[in-house]
């Protein structure tokens, strides 16, 4: 009756955006991905970058050694909360 199916969801892929949260937050601090100024233009750019690095063969990424693919979705989730919050405003 209208309510989504979680279990669809890998846990892998959470587990994925979790890992470069958790590495985030150790650089910077927890949620600081929430207040950083000009915060669209810098996710769509890092999401190029990482797309760019995986179409050219690089599997990892050099300073987290998370893969590319991960830091990709986890820039799309940045940029779902973003248009959300433009959106609600």
């Amino acid at each position: 009756g209208g309510k989504l199916l979680m279990s669809l969801i890998d846990p892998k892929f959470v587990q994925g955006v979790a890992e470069v949260l958790t590495f985030g937050a150790n650089k910077y601090a927890p949620n600081s991905w929430q207040t950083v100024p000009d915060a669209k233009r810098r996710y769509e750019d890092a999401l190029l970058r990482h797309t760019y690095k995986y179409l050219e063969g690089e599997l990892y990424d050099e300073e987290s050694n998370l893969e590319h693919l991960k830091h990709m979705a986890c820039n799309i989730m940045f940029l779902l909360y973003l248009n959300k919050k433009e959106t609600d405003e």
